[in-house]
């Protein structure tokens, strides 16, 4: 308790020191908050911004699709697994889809795309597809005639598949492919609406319904079997943790659940490249915080130079004195963080809600990015305490040991 006492009694007697150590201190931390809030905050956005165009949280596929895919690699019981993974709190859409290369014959072009069928309900509860529609109107049940005969399955293009083969809005479009039959699928389809632009993902991709696309592929009508299971969760940090609870759960179906950094492992190595470079700025305010922090208090042990060289005559050990020195930072540098709290917290909340807009949107994949937002968390409080902390005791450690070796006699004759 005396070594506290003392602690707190050097802290306020030279106030004026004290003060400039905290405002450096405190300013490090405001810094380094606001910095780091408005650099998880802007990733978050993007990530959910790309998870939500079309990649989904999770996916869920047949063991070893994303690596090699195939037409016969398929979930069988697909309804049964939407249902149960409906019915997860974190869940907040299923959608479920069936890919097939093709050959798409427009006017007078053909091109090869990308025919996807959907569940157009559950995918525009999944992901933003259904914004996505520049021109027509989005994928509705099949129309019937006056003869109760079905017309063309109806069809959504992507904005440069459609200008490739020169199609709009009611034109036909012819798809050759394959079926699961082994035969040559082929069928005619109205273009109801264009999604995306000449840079989204859906640029050469074509989008029918999952009846329309098991009708094509020469699929049993009764057929519940997809090739991909998208999943959009209400947390996206929670993506790995669900991943792998999930698949423990289906050990035994040889299916594969694979968060979203796994399915597009390139945009997260490069996200995670990028990361590092905001650190490498971090780290900078941490240096100039921590060298006025060095300075200030190896001036004040050379100040108290004499009142170490008194407290070692009188017998007091050299491991109090260091924890004096430690003690005091500590206390220092807790209080600053304090200060930095109440200073950064509210300008944190307003980056969260209202954010700042930027001058010239981007456009990522069709979706416009305008906010750069931040975000409150506890790793954007925690980490900057904690650097900070652990910076001031690093940087108080050499004084306190001189202070601790300090011979007594050379002390008292140095003043």
């Amino acid at each position: 308790m005396l070594i506290v006492k003392l602690a707190f009694r050097n802290i306020l007697r030279n106030r004026r020191r004290s003060l400039l150590t905290l405002l450096s201190m405190g300013g490090g931390f405001f810094l380094l908050c606001l910095t780091l809030s408005m650099s998880e905050g802007s990733y978050s956005n993007i990530i959910n911004i790309f998870t939500q165009d079309h990649t989904g949280h999770v996916q869920i596929h047949k063991e070893n699709y994303l690596e090699r895919p195939s037409l016969y690699k398929t979930i069988n019981h697909a309804d049964e697994i939407i249902m149960q993974l409906a019915q997860h709190p974190l869940v907040l859409g299923v959608a479920p889809r069936i890919y097939s290369p093709s050959l798409a014959y427009g006017k007078q072009k053909t091109f090869p795309a990308q025919v996807i069928g959907i569940d157009p309900k559950r995918e525009a509860r999944t992901t933003r597809l259904e914004k996505k529609v520049k021109q027509g109107h989005y994928l509705i049940n099949p129309r019937i005639k006056e003869t109760h005969q079905p017309v063309y399955f109806p069809a959504m293009i992507g904005f440069s598949l459609a200008k490739n083969l020169q199609l709009s809005v009611g034109d036909e479009l012819v798809l050759i492919s394959q079926g699961i039959d082994g035969s040559i699928a082929n069928d005619i389809f109205e273009v109801v609406a264009i999604v995306g632009d000449a840079s989204s993902y859906e640029r050469m991709n074509v989008y029918i319904s999952l009846s329309a696309m098991r009708a094509f592929l020469s699929m049993p009508d009764d057929s519940s079997k997809v090739h991909e299971l998208a999943l959009i969760l209400s947390n996206q940090n929670k993506a790995r943790e669900f991943a792998a609870n999930t698949q423990s759960r289906f050990n035994n179906k040889d299916l594969s659940v694979d968060p979203w950094q796994v399915v597009e492992s390139s945009f997260y190595k490069s996200m995670q490249a990028d990361k590092k470079g905001s650190y490498v700025s971090m780290g900078i305010i941490i240096f100039i915080v921590s060298i006025g922090v060095l300075n200030t208090i190896l001036m004040g042990t050379l100040e108290r130079t004499r009142e170490f060289g008194v407290l070692k005559a009188i017998g007091t050990r050299p491991l109090a004195v260091f924890t004096l020195i430690m003690l005091e930072s500590f206390v220092l540098a807790m209080i600053s963080c304090l200060i930095g709290l109440v200073l950064a917290l509210p300008i944190c909340f307003w980056l969260a809600s209202v954010g700042i807009s930027m001058p010239e949107p981007i456009d990522m994949g069709g979706i416009i990015f305008d906010t750069m937002l931040g975000e409150v968390s506890w790793f954007v409080v925690l980490l900057p305490s904690i650097v900070v902390i652990s910076s001031t005791l690093m940087v108080s450690f050499i004084p306190a040991i001189r202070a601790a070796k300090i011979s007594p006699l050379k002390a008292l004759q140095a003043v």
